[in-house]
Order: structure tokens, then C-alpha cells, then sequence
């Protein structure tokens, strides 16, 4: 069975308040795209591939795509959690 949760690169902000808004991501053959907009943010699973985390409902070219954050567990280090999007 092919994983439909594809890890991705995502560079982000913080904004006054803490909130994490992710700015572009970059998908796994190198290609960049530019968030236009972020439509919504909850806690939310991911139905197709498993797992859950904040669910970011974002803009991109025009398309609505999810974007997840997962936390990662561990309580002390660099690596507070990872991106992922759902394959289609």
C-alpha cells in the first residue's frame, strides 16, 4: 500500500500572538509553492493517511489543500514536530 502521508518542507512565521502561519511549502521533487492563504486552523485527523495534528486549510494557486503539523513527543530538543500533506 502506497503512504499517503507525504512529509514536506514548509517555511514558516510566528506572528505577534505565537501562532505558527506557514508561508510556502516545498514538495518532495524540489518544487516550491507559495501559500496564498490560510482558510483555517484546527486540530483535526487526516482522514487518508493517518494520524493527526493542527490542520491547516490552506490556499495554493488557487486549489484548497490541507496542510498538517504534527507534534512530535518528545519533551526537550530541537524538533518540535513535522509537515506532511496528504497524498491525492
Amino acid at each position: 500500500m502506497e503512504n499517503k502521508k507525504v512529509y514536506v518542507g514548509v517555511r514558516a512565521a510566528f506572528d505577534a500572538e505565537g501562532r505558527m502561519i506557514p508561508k510556502e511549502l516545498t514538495w518532495e521533487d524540489g518544487s516550491i509553492y507559495e501559500i496564498d492563504r490560510i482558510l483555517d486552523i484546527r486540530q483535526a485527523a487526516a482522514m487518508k493517511a493517518g494520524g493527526q495534528g493542527d490542520r491547516y486549510t490552506i490556499s495554493v494557486r488557487g486549489k484548497q489543500s490541507y496542510l498538517f503539523f504534527e507534534r512530535s513527543t518528545a519533551n526537550s530538543g530541537n524538533n518540535i514536530g513535522r509537515w506532511f500533506v496528504e497524498r491525492r
